[in-house]
C-alpha cells in the first residue's frame, strides 16, 4: 500500500524547485490502470507540472493534441527571455529568480545548454517608474545588477543607439531559454512521452475518478495555453484571449560579433508605448526582434504562421534608428505564435467549477514561459495539499473580460 500524497509532500518537503528525478521518490497510491493525474497540455506549465509530479513519486499520464513544444504553441519556437525585473512586482520576480535557479540546474545537466546568461539589459527615459521599481527590487534583493547614465550605456553598448537623456541596467545573472527543446529537455528527464490526443472537457465516473481523453486519473491538470477557452468556452471565452504575434530574425554580416551573446545582452527598450525586446544570435538563429503588444484574436489550430511584410518593416525601421548596422542585414527568418492573455496578464491557477480535483492553469504569454518550474512547483504543491489556499491574483475569479494590461 503506498502512501497518501499529503504524506508524499510531507516527505519531500513543500518547496518544489532544484534537484533531479533520480531515486528515492514515493509514490502515492493509486488504483491500477489510474493515473494519479492527468496533465492537459505539454507546454512549459505543463511539462513543469508533469515533472513536478513526477519528481514526488505520482503516476502522471500526459496529453497534448500535437507534441511537446510543436510549433503551434505558445512555448515553441527558438528563444525566450529569462529576466527577474517587474517593475517592483514581487511575486513575478520571485517567482522568476526561483525559475532560473531550476532552468540553470536543467541546463547544467545536458550537453547543450538550455540557459544562455548573457545579462538583460534594460533601458527607457531616465527616471521611468517601472524601472525604477525594478532596480529597487534588484538591490533590495541582493541581484547582481549594474546601472548607468546614457553615457554608461553608450561606452558599454556602442552597436546600440541611445538617446540623450536615457539610462539602464543589467540583470548580468539572467539571459535567454531555448523554448521548444527546453521543453522537450523537461519531459525527457521525467521519463514522460505525451499521448497525441484532443482533449475535452472531464468527465466525473462514479468513483470520484475523473477521465479526460481516454484516461483516467483522480485528479486533472489543463495547462492547455490558448486551448483552454477552446475547451471551456462558456467559462473562458474573453477571459483568455489568443492574440497574434510575430518575431523576426535579421543576419548581421558575416563576421560581424557585435550582435553575438558574448558581446550583447537580451535588451529591453521600454520607452513610452510599444516594449520592444530582442535577443542576440542564439545558436546559428540570428537576431532577434519583437514588439511587445497584442496583435488580432486568433485560432491556434488555424491561423496563418506567415509573418506579414508590414512587420518586417516595422522591425527594420527600428533597427535603423537603435542598430544602424543591422538597417540593411538580411531577413533571416521569422516566426507567428500567439499570447494566450488574461485580462491583464496574471495567471490562472484554479480549480474548475464544480470539480475539486481538476486545475485550470494558464495566462501566461508574453511573460509566461520563464515561470515553468515556478508554476509547476505551485500546481504540484495544488494537487498534493488540497488545503492550499489559492493565490488571489491566479483565481479565476479575477479574470475579467476586458483587456487591461498590467503585467509586463
Amino acid at each position: 500500500m503506498g502512501i497518501t500524497r499529503r504524506q508524499a509532500l510531507a516527505a519531500t518537503g513543500s518547496s518544489f524547485l532544484g534537484g533531479s528525478l533520480a531515486g528515492g521518490e514515493a509514490r502515492a497510491a493509486q488504483a491500477p490502470g489510474i493515473a494519479d493525474v492527468v496533465v492537459v497540455g505539454a507546454g512549459v506549465f505543463g511539462a513543469w507540472t508533469a515533472w513536478s509530479l513526477k519528481k514526488r513519486g505520482l503516476k502522471v499520464a500526459l496529453l497534448d493534441a500535437y507534441a511537446p513544444g510543436n510549433a503551434r504553441s505558445s512555448s515553441g519556437g527558438e528563444s525566450r527571455v529569462i529576466r527577474l525585473s517587474y517593475g517592483g512586482d514581487s511575486i513575478y520576480s520571485q517567482m522568476a529568480r526561483d525559475s532560473l535557479a531550476a532552468w540553470a540546474d536543467l541546463s547544467a545537466r545536458q550537453a547543450l545548454p538550455l540557459l544562455h546568461r548573457t545579462g538583460v539589459l534594460w533601458f527607457s527615459p531616465a527616471g521611468d517608474d517601472y524601472m525604477t521599481r525594478s532596480l529597487t527590487w534588484l538591490k533590495a534583493n541582493g541581484v547582481a545588477h549594474q546601472a548607468g547614465d546614457t553615457a554608461w550605456l553608450r561606452r558599454r553598448y556602442p552597436q546600440i543607439t541611445f538617446r540623450e537623456g536615457e539610462s539602464g541596467f543589467l540583470e548580468e545573472d539572467s539571459g535567454a531559454l531555448i523554448a521548444g527543446r527546453g521543453v522537450q529537455t523537461v519531459l525527457a528527464e521525467a521519463g514522460l512521452t505525451a499521448q497525441r490526443v484532443q482533449a475535452g472537457p472531464p468527465v466525473r465516473l462514479s468513483d470520484g475518478a475523473v477521465q479526460v481523453g481516454g484516461a483516467t486519473a483522480r485528479s486533472v491538470v489543463y495547462a492547455c495555453g490558448p486551448w483552454l477557452p477552446k475547451i471551456f468556452p462558456d467559462l473562458l471565452k474573453g477571459r483568455i484571449v489568443a492574440t497574434r504575434q510575430e518575431v523576426y530574425h535579421f543576419g548581421p554580416a558575416a563576421g560581424d560579433g557585435r550582435f553575438s551573446p558574448h558581446a550583447l545582452p537580451v535588451w529591453a527598450d521600454f520607452n513610452a508605448g510599444d516594449i520592444v525586446y530582442g535577443l542576440p544570435g542564439l545558436e546559428g538563429q540570428g537576431f532577434k526582434i519583437a514588439f511587445d503588444r497584442h496583435g488580432v484574436e486568433v485560432d491556434p489550430d488555424n491561423q496563418d504562421r506567415r509573418v506579414s511584410n508590414d512587420g518586417v518593416a516595422e522591425a527594420r525601421a527600428y533597427l535603423a534608428q537603435r542598430f544602424p548596422a543591422l538597417a540593411d542585414a538580411p531577413y533571416v527568418h521569422g516566426r507567428v505564435c500567439q499570447y494566450e492573455n488574461t485580462s491583464n496578464g496574471d495567471f490562472l491557477i484554479d480549480r474548475l467549477p464544480g470539480f475539486d480535483r481538476v486545475w485550470l492553469v494558464g495566462g501566461g504569454s508574453g511573460h509566461g514561459f520563464k515561470h515553468g518550474p515556478a508554476v509547476g512547483a505551485r500546481v504540484a504543491q495544488h494537487v498534493l495539499d488540497a488545503a492550499l489556499p489559492i493565490e488571489p491574483r491566479f483565481s479565476l475569479a479575477s479574470k475579467q473580460a476586458v483587456q487591461r494590461r498590467t503585467v509586463y
